[in-house]
């Protein structure tokens, strides 16, 4: 777990008025009371605006800037830490034809914090993706299909790749998503100039990240959206696979993730130069029908659930983090279920439902 250490330190949340970017600001300037912590955003996602009460609340100094526009970046002055949070998540970003914002953000947006980062000699903590990972090596993996959901079987055709999920070692070869191949440049970047200026860099290949303040949506942030749907009676899709909803996702909530990020922070030595998968794994992990099954749960609704063929690019029948090359650098471990995230999402949907309805679903 995160250490104390004394020197007072500035932090950069880059996409600080995001999901993670924001609750992230708000924990750290919480426990580091000696460091300050700048958020960083565009606000381009909708419903980031509904964090900026929450950063000024808890001390954290809001810049309104663009990761795309470097001049933005270099007039931050000094800081002493840069977490990259702000993306264009999506994995069917560009899939319309439109390329450039993801491109421009992702790795343009990299690059410029990297040359903040370079020219201050700042730590660099990175939210990168399991997007990296191939859609289609994914799917080939040898699976069995369980009542309720699909698992991968012990015995894979490829490194990498067991019942437990995925770790780092396996081949990259393949088309990932613009959004995977985007978050996958960054990281060589990353390394080329951890190497070549010694730049202190971890880079956290993270699964679905889940919790209060996120502003869910069918392609990003899946297990959010499923809650606001039955939370506000809205027909559901169970899309490809034969429509049975057995695909299946780890997750991690986010304040358990900040537990991991803050470790990174006040141990920057210790965690230069590493890459690893970062999730709930097998044990905190849910297919969408076990998924609807908890939302009629905890909310109380039952809504409709189409069985639809239809196969959105880049889909993957089941992602699982295998995290073991993480687990061993730290004594973190995930801390919350899924049925603890879902329901403390469920509780900040509830104590919101007017602005978060308003943010998200108009």
């Amino acid at each position: 777990m995160a250490q104390t250490e004394s020197a007072a330190r500035r932090v950069l949340v880059a996409g600080g008025a995001g999901f993670v970017g924001a609750n992230l600001a708000i924990e750290l300037a919480g426990r580091h009371r000696d460091w300050e912590v700048v958020a960083f955003d565009n606000l381009r996602r909708r419903g980031s605006e509904l964090n900026l009460a929450r950063l000024r609340e808890a001390g954290v100094s809001f810049v309104h800037g663009d990761v795309r526009e470097p001049d933005d970046l270099l007039a931050l002055g000094r800081i002493d830490a840069l977490v990259e949070c702000s993306a264009e998540p999506s994995a069917l970003a560009g899939t319309d034809g439109h390329t450039g914002y993801a491109l421009h953000s992702n790795l343009l947006g990299a690059y410029h914090c990297l040359e903040l980062a370079r020219r201050e000699g700042a730590q660099v903590v990175f939210l990168s993706t399991s997007r990296v990972y191939p859609f289609a090596a994914l799917d080939s993996l040898h699976y069995e299909e369980a009542a309720t959901r699909y698992e991968l079987a012990p015995e894979q055709p490829v490194p990498g790749a067991s019942a437990a999920g995925i770790g780092e070692a396996f081949p990259l070869d393949g088309a990932r998503t613009l959004y995977g191949a985007t978050k996958l440049a960054a990281e060589l970047l990353i390394a080329e100039y951890g190497e070549a200026f010694g730049l202190q860099a971890v880079v956290n290949r993270c699964g679905v990240i889940a919790g209060p303040w996120q502003m869910g949506k069918v392609d990003q942030g899946v297990f959010t959206y499923w809650l606001l749907a039955h939370r506000f009676r809205r027909d559901l899709r169970y899309l490809g696979y034969g429509g049975t909803g057995k695909q299946v996702r780890d997750l991690l909530h986010v304040d358990d993730l900040i537990d991991l990020i803050d470790d990174q922070l006040v141990r920057p030595g210790h965690w230069a130069g590493a890459t690893v998968n970062v999730g709930g794994g097998r044990d905190v992990s849910l297919s969408l029908l076990e998924t609807t099954e908890l939302c009629r749960e905890l909310t109380g609704n039952e809504v409709a659930v189409e069985a639809s063929g239809e196969q959105r690019p880049g889909d993957v029948r089941i992602y699982l983090s295998d995290c073991r090359r993480m687990f061993g650098l730290t004594e973190w471990r995930p801390r919350r279920d899924a049925r603890a995230i879902l329901a403390d999402t469920l509780a900040w949907i509830e104590a919101n439902e007017r602005a978060v309805h308003a943010a998200l679903l108009g």
